[in-house]
C-alpha cells in the first residue's frame, strides 16, 4: 500500500473532519462517540485506501462511518446482552473489568465469524452446536439432504479454522 503524503492526510483531515464529526453527531446523539468513531473514521480510511484515488471525500468518509457506525451499534448491543446476562449473576460470580473486555470482544468476533456464513449454513451449524441436534434432525428440519448437512457443517468448521489460524497470525 502507498503511504500518502503527510499533506494530503492533513489536507483530508482538515477539510472533512468536522463535517464527518457533525453528520456522527447527528446519528449517535453523544459527542464522545462521535469523535471517536470520526477518528476511527479517518484511521480506517488511512489504513484501506490511496487517499489520490477518493474521488468524493465526503461520500467515501460516510461510506466509511456508516460501516463503523455499524459495527458500533452491534458492539453495543452485544454488550448490552452480555451486561443483562451478568446482572442475573450472583456478585461473586462477576468477572474483572479486564475479563469483561476480553468476553465482549471475544463475543464480537464469534458473532462476526458466524454472521459471515451463508445463512443456511449458519443455521445449520448452530443447530448442531447449540440445540444439540443431530444431522438427520437438522436435515428434516431445514428439509434438506443428510450429505447438505454435512457439507454445511464442513464449510462451517473450516470458516471457523481458517479465522482461527488467521487471528494467531
Amino acid at each position: 500500500m502507498d503511504m500518502p503524503s503527510v499533506e494530503s492526510l492533513e489536507t483530508l483531515y482538515r477539510q472533512h473532519h468536522s463535517w464527518i464529526y457533525t453528520w456522527l453527531y447527528k446519528k449517535l446523539g453523544n459527542s464522545a462517540d462521535a469523535a471517536d468513531l470520526a477518528q476511527d473514521t479517518f484511521i480506517r480510511v488511512l489504513n484501506k485506501k490511496p487517499l489520490h484515488e477518493i474521488e468524493q471525500p465526503r461520500a467515501y468518509l460516510t461510506t466509511v462511518a456508516k460501516s463503523l457506525m455499524l459495527n458500533w451499534f452491534n458492539r453495543k448491543r452485544i454488550e448490552q446482552a452480555y451486561i443483562d446476562v451478568l446482572a442475573d449473576q450472583p456478585e461473586l460470580q462477576q468477572p474483572s473489568p479486564e475479563q469483561n473486555y476480553l468476553i465482549i470482544e471475544t463475543l464480537v468476533e464469534v458473532i462476526q465469524l458466524l454472521e459471515s456464513l451463508p445463512k443456511q449454513v449458519r443455521d445449520v451449524f448452530l443447530h448442531a452446536q447449540l440445540e444439540d441436534m443431530t444431522y438427520e434432525q437438522i436435515a428434516l428440519k431445514f428439509n434438506i439432504s443428510l450429505s447438505t448437512v454435512k457439507r454445511h457443517m464442513k464449510k462451517a468448521y473450516l470458516h471457523c479454522l481458517v479465522a482461527m489460524l488467521d487471528h494467531e497470525l
